[in-house]
């Protein structure tokens, strides 16, 4: 699939992109446990969007990887698509 035909609220994504760019990572606390996320952006040649990086995605992540996205979902915030590997998915460094 490609990144500029993904829709809000859409499942069973299955992407390939380059991180062109990666926020400071932030930690939060979820039912006493200390998580950490980052909001990265994801390139490919049709667009890009918005890639949410949960826990150890944050740390094995870097700007220049080429990142593929299996059975991931795009969510939408503050009017913003989302795209992220959530619980079903996986999210694989296919190079660096």
């Amino acid at each position: 699939m490609e990144i500029g035909k993904i829709q809000s609220k859409q499942g069973k994504i299955d992407v390939s992109g380059e991180i062109i760019s990666k926020d400071a990572p932030r930690e939060f606390e979820k039912f006493g446990k200390i998580g950490k996320v980052c909001n990265a952006v994801l390139k490919d040649k049709s667009g890009k969007i918005t890639l949410t990086l949960w826990n150890e995605e944050v740390d094995s992540v870097n700007v220049g990887d080429k990142v593929k996205i299996s059975n991931g979902y795009c969510g939408e915030y503050q009017g913003e698509k989302q795209l992220s590997a959530g619980k079903f998915g996986k999210l694989e460094i296919i190079e660096e």
